[in-house]
């Protein structure tokens, strides 16, 4: 495979205002989708379309325990089936560690077939030991750790500083990405304003406290959001909490094959040639 994500049906034709999108396996770049209830033939129609845009599936919040046993375990296996992780959502995990469960917790969704584990406090207290102890008791039950900063109520806003602290810490247990909380609605959490906009301020401060923003995802589900941190961080910024049927509005907005990205490519006064040769 290329190091370079190429266009498909206009391959050729023409190429995309963006270059350097990064194609799977990838380290970065990645974009995690939350599943809130998508039937066995939406997750076959998302993954056949949607395969090569898409690296992480999370089936969103405690939601993962509300379907029959063989149907979970029928639409992980589609999942995986396209070289995609899945992961049960971070509230599933605080639901175990609040009823002493983890341990059955972790055993029941490895025989499911989840290859990675979503590891918050979004919403229960969780001391530093303690979280510790969590990422190595998934680590040892042999998923990959995803964890997650941040407070699903505005009132418990952490600070940047704390922010950029908690990612390091994280990153030290041995997580494998480290998930920056907006919840799905994108507003009034963590980097984003109560209108959905970007505090720019608040971003600024992560990044100057990160070695390498590349550890952390954004949950960003719109597309204001979604643009704003491309362009600010480049095609291959990690984005999350992206809507099943925004997959590939998103990557066009990677691909500059979206106005709202296209528009940094474009000169003041441009020529265009037609095929005979006459400029406009």
């Amino acid at each position: 495979m290329s190091e370079i994500l190429g266009l498909k049906a206009l391959n050729g034709v023409v190429q995309a205002p963006l270059e350097g999108r990064r194609p799977k396996p990838r380290e970065c770049g990645l974009t995690m989708v939350i599943d809130k209830g998508l039937g066995l033939s939406e997750t076959t129609d998302l993954m056949a379309m949607g395969a090569d845009y898409v690296d992480i599936v999370k089936i969103s919040f405690g939601t993962a325990a509300l379907y029959p046993l063989e149907t979970l375990h029928a639409k992980i296996r589609i999942i995986r089936s396209h070289g995609v992780t899945v992961c049960p959502g971070g509230t599933l995990l605080e639901v175990a560690l609040m009823q002493n469960r983890l341990s059955q917790f972790l055993g029941r969704i490895a025989s499911l077939g989840f290859n990675a584990v979503e590891v918050s406090d979004g919403t229960i207290q969780m001391s530093a030991a303690r979280r510790g102890a969590v990422i190595t008791a998934v680590l040892d039950a042999g998923f990959d750790v995803i964890t997650e900063v941040g407070k699903k109520d505005p009132t418990q806003h952490l600070p940047p500083e704390e922010v950029v602290d908690r990612v390091r810490f994280d990153l030290d247990y041995g997580a494998k990405l480290v998930i920056l909380e907006a919840r799905e609605s994108g507003k009034g959490v963590g980097i984003f304003a109560g209108d959905g906009s970007v505090k720019e301020a608040e971003l600024e401060s992560i990044l100057g406290g990160l070695d390498d923003p590349s550890v952390v995802m954004w949950e960003a589900p719109l597309k204001n959001q979604q643009a704003y941190l491309i362009l600010r961080l480049g095609v291959n910024v990690n984005l999350g909490n992206v809507p099943p049927g925004d997959i590939y509005a998103l990557e066009a907005l990677r691909l500059g094959l979206r106005a709202d990205t296209l528009k940094v490519t474009v000169p003041s006064e441009t020529p265009y040639a037609l095929e005979g040769g006459d400029r406009v």
